[in-house]
């Protein structure tokens, strides 16, 4: 839920008394930073009197003085020095230029002033005009100028994020009743600043930011959780009771020090988890949930045998972050026990410092950087600058904006993962990367060689998703070069964006033939497999926006337009025919009848999709008229076709796909291996993985030979999840071939 505030500095007749507020700071302050905190609202004060420029952002907001005071708030909780407290409060009256960074610098020294000028560097990011449901970091002119800006304004201090971060989080609270800018602001935090909080390890503010963003951009979802959850409070909030007082009582036992509390779960949180999980509300056991706060680590390691001593832990839901904390800084012991009643309890162990490091994020660094701290705490905000270097330095390798707001937006909402090299050196990765998104992080040359991969001493797949601890070998060869495979995304070969750029520059530096030869082989061979055979591939490449075919051929081969795309826009050029006296005809009741046909001069009439070739939207159909069925839909090329067009001509009708089929079509699928165990059940796997239908299943071995045939009718959407399929069949170890079957 998101926090509400008192502000007790504001009077009942709407004045600001400063001495109240400046009771407010949680951070104390000695006597004379305490005058320049007051010198600072004061000038705040004067200036918000003088003309200046009203912003589109903070339109009908409260003005600069007081939206001062409230960012200078939320940075006393992040616990922030008086420089970047004053700057805070003179911020929005420096960027309504009502007031200069000159005066600034004047009355409170060139650190302050040079906080402004980062923050105002970083506010391009604000300005960017986003059309309706696209991203922030969407692909405009300008962008990469703009995200550069903000990324060296957080390379030079990370205080600048934090002002910067405290001033969306007053405009989107502001905008609650201004339904014209909410969705705007709402948008931008969703994208840019949420991520951002949560990058930086600043829990305090990430969850209000997200909660607010996701109210406002999804309010249908937000109040539907919210009422679950007012639904439940008063049996969670009994149940998390009972649970203490039992906790109390064996760690009382013990002997320990400990601090025990119920953990909210936020709306934006609960959300998330069903999305990812296709499941329902009541399937999130971790509403219920408790925080043991002790004073040691070595605490926590006994508060959780005690725990799991007291209730049967859940195989595979325990998450040790104090040995292997995530990349930003977060620490704690993550737990899940069948509780009281049979109920699934989450149970999360840290110290207090851990918690206020999860908090507060990089500014616990600075807090305890005197004191006795972990080095990967120590290093995490040095990690943080390096991953900010490492997002500008992208833009040297590809040139395009693009690919650097890809990679920001992107690495910035993910986990990480880390893995050892062989060395015992730990590489910090996106998480889901692959052995090859390793190999492009340690070398480009590493990976363009790289033809295979260990992972803790076993031989695993290029694909292979890394976990966390685990070692990595890179296998490779003298003179290997990167693969056109490896780009495709649906094989899953490369999951990091920057990894894709330096296969993607690789490609462009070879020779336009080769990769005019690389794409019309690529092409020919996805559409052979397809049993397309009526291609216009003119009317394909001015689809892809290509000038001619075989510069649609050379961007295939140099990993600049993906194969799927063409295979997409040969679908939606499949004979459309746009004369007035068509109409669609209805889909029969028979179960073969799928999507909209369009025939010709014929309205009202029912089709059915013939068993014999089973056409799929993109390919080119001819109707035969039956004499008890309606409209039967054929292949153009089907043999069974040709035979009827000769016993009856005259039956023969022009047809074609209607706008927008939608359902899934019957396909058979033709596969020839070598026969070994699980052979089968690898097959049906992949199709279960990619949640397709298998309606029939055919095998015939030749045991003389030791090979399987096999012939499966299943149901697919449309012919790029078909190729897909086909290509990671192909990729199983004895398959020789697999082909869509035209007939």
């Amino acid at each position: 839920m998101v926090r509400v505030r008192e502000q007790s500095h504001i009077t009942p007749t709407g004045e600001i008394d400063l001495e109240r507020w400046l009771a407010q700071l949680p951070t104390l302050h000695r006597d004379d930073d305490e005058h320049r905190l007051l010198e600072a609202c004061r000038l705040a004060r004067v200036a918000r009197d003088r003309p200046g420029r009203d912003l589109s952002d903070w339109a009908h907001d409260p003005d600069c003085f007081a939206a001062g005071l409230d960012i200078a708030l939320i940075l006393a909780e992040l616990h922030v020095g008086t420089d970047c407290l004053i700057a805070g409060i003179l911020y929005r009256a420096v960027r309504e230029e009502r007031l200069t960074l000159d005066e600034v610098e004047q009355g409170f020294g060139g650190g302050v002033s040079h906080l402004l000028s980062g923050v105002l560097r970083m506010a391009a990011i604000s300005d960017l005009q986003t059309q309706i449901d696209s991203p922030v970091l969407g692909q405009q002119h300008g962008q990469k100028d703009n995200i550069r800006k903000m990324l060296v304004a957080l390379v030079d201090d990370f205080r600048v994020a934090l002002i910067k971060l405290a001033e969306r989080t007053c405009a989107i609270r502001a905008v609650k009743n201004d339904e014209e800018r909410r969705w705007s602001i709402a948008r931008e935090v969703f994208d840019v600043y949420a991520p951002l909080a949560h990058r930086l390890g600043i829990g305090h503010l990430k969850w209000e930011l997200e909660d607010l963003s996701f109210r406002y951009i999804y309010g249908d979802a937000y109040r539907k959780i919210a009422r679950l959850l007012d639904g439940k409070r008063l049996e969670r909030d009994g149940y998390i009771a009972r649970v203490a007082e039992e906790l109390t009582r064996v760690l009382g036992e013990a002997g320990l020090q400990f601090n025990i509390s119920g953990r909210a779960k936020h709306i934006y949180s609960i959300w998330r988890k069903m999305q990812r999980k296709g499941i329902g509300f009541s399937q999130v056991y971790d509403i219920r949930a408790v925080r043991i706060l002790v004073p040691e680590i070595r605490d926590c390691y006994a508060t959780l045998g005690l725990v799991h001593g007291l209730w049967r832990n859940i195989p595979n839901e325990f998450d040790d972050y104090i040995a292997n904390p995530k990349e930003n800084g977060y620490r704690s012991l993550h737990t899940a026990v069948i509780g009281p009643e049979g109920k699934i309890l989450e149970v999360q162990i840290r110290t207090t410092q851990m918690h206020e490091e999860s908090e507060l994020g990089v500014c616990a660094h600075w807090r305890y950087k005197k004191s006795d701290v972990p080095s990967n705490l120590a290093s995490s905000y040095e990690e943080k600058i390096a991953w900010l270097r490492q997002v500008l330095d992208l833009n040297d390798v590809v040139g395009d904006s693009g690919d650097v707001v890809e990679q920001f937006s992107s690495d910035l909402a993910q986990d990480r993962v880390y893995v050892f090299t062989p060395n015992g050196d730990v590489v910090n990765l996106t998480y889901g990367a692959t052995p090859l998104d390793f190999a492009y992080h340690v070398h480009t040359e590493i990976g363009h060689r790289c033809r295979g991969a260990k992972v803790n001493g076993a031989i695993v797949p290029l694909t292979y998703t890394l976990q966390t601890g685990e070692r990595v070998e890179i296998l490779t060869s003298r003179q290997g070069v990167p693969k056109r495979d490896w780009l495709q995304s649906g094989l899953g070969y490369l999951r990091t964006s920057r990894a894709r750029a330096k296969v993607q520059h690789w490609f462009k530096a070879q020779a336009r033939e080769d990769n005019v030869d690389a794409g019309r082989h690529l092409l020919e061979r996805e559409f052979r497999r397809l049993a397309l055979t009526s291609v216009d591939y003119r009317r394909v490449a001015d689809k892809v926006h290509m000038p001619t075919v075989d510069d649609m051929y050379a961007a295939v081969g140099a990993g600049d337009l993906v194969y799927a795309t063409v295979l997409n826009a040969a679908q939606s050029l499949v004979e459309k025919r746009t004369e007035p006296q068509l109409q669609v005809a209805r889909p029969g009741n028979d179960p073969l009848s799928r999507g909209q046909i369009r025939v010709q001069g014929v309205g009202n009439l029912l089709t059915h999709m013939a068993g014999c070739c089973k056409p799929l939207p993109g390919d080119a159909i001819t109707g035969f008229i039956t004499r008890v069925r309606g409209v039967s839909i054929h292949r153009s090329d089907c043999g069974r076709l040709l035979d009827l067009q000769e016993s009856a001509p005259e039956r023969v009708i022009e047809v074609a796909w209607g706008e927008s089929p939608r359902e899934n079509y019957e396909v058979d699928v033709a596969i020839e291996a070598y026969d070994r165990q699980g052979l089968l059940r690898d097959i049906t796997n992949l199709f279960a993985n990619a949640r397709i239908n298998v309606l029939a299943i055919a095998t015939q071995t030749n045991k003389k030979k030791h090979t399987a045939t096999m012939r499966l009718t299943v149901e697919v959407p449309d012919l790029g999840a078909l190729s897909k399929l086909l290509e990671r069949i192909s990729r199983l170890s004895n398959v020789v071939s697999v082909a869509r079957v035209s007939e």
